[in-house]
């Protein structure tokens, strides 16, 4: 069962291969924001890693990042936990201005992931 800290909440397990935005929000209980709901579409859940960053990216995820131009984040709900791994969340309900943080992504990374 993979850990994951995450910076000013504590270390949890999580389970085997869920989304990271899913274990930020649910095991880690921090508001992060996923306003397209983990379609690699919006960025707002960008985390910040401290340890354990995974070496492939989805291709949703680096088209994203590629097409803002971000560097030194990457988008959870891109992610799956599997290893041990501590970020920091970015991007959180808190101080947004929005009203929720969007629609909860699904059990599994979408688009279905192509990995590069």
């Amino acid at each position: 069962m993979p850990k994951l800290t995450v910076d000013g909440y504590g270390t949890f397990d999580v389970a085997d291969g869920k989304r990271l935005v899913l274990a930020i929000e649910q095991d880690a209980h921090v508001d992060i924001l996923h306003a397209c709901g983990g379609f690699a579409r919006c960025t707002t859940c960008r985390v910040e890693f401290i340890e354990g960053e995974p070496t492939r990216h989805t291709a949703a995820e680096q088209e994203r990042l590629t097409s803002r131009q971000l560097t030194g984040i990457r988008l959870s709900c891109q992610i799956p936990c599997d290893h041990d791994m501590s970020v920091r969340a970015i991007s959180r309900l808190e101080g947004s201005g929005r009203s929720d943080p969007g629609p909860t992504p699904q059990e599994t990374i979408t688009p279905p992931p192509e990995w590069v």
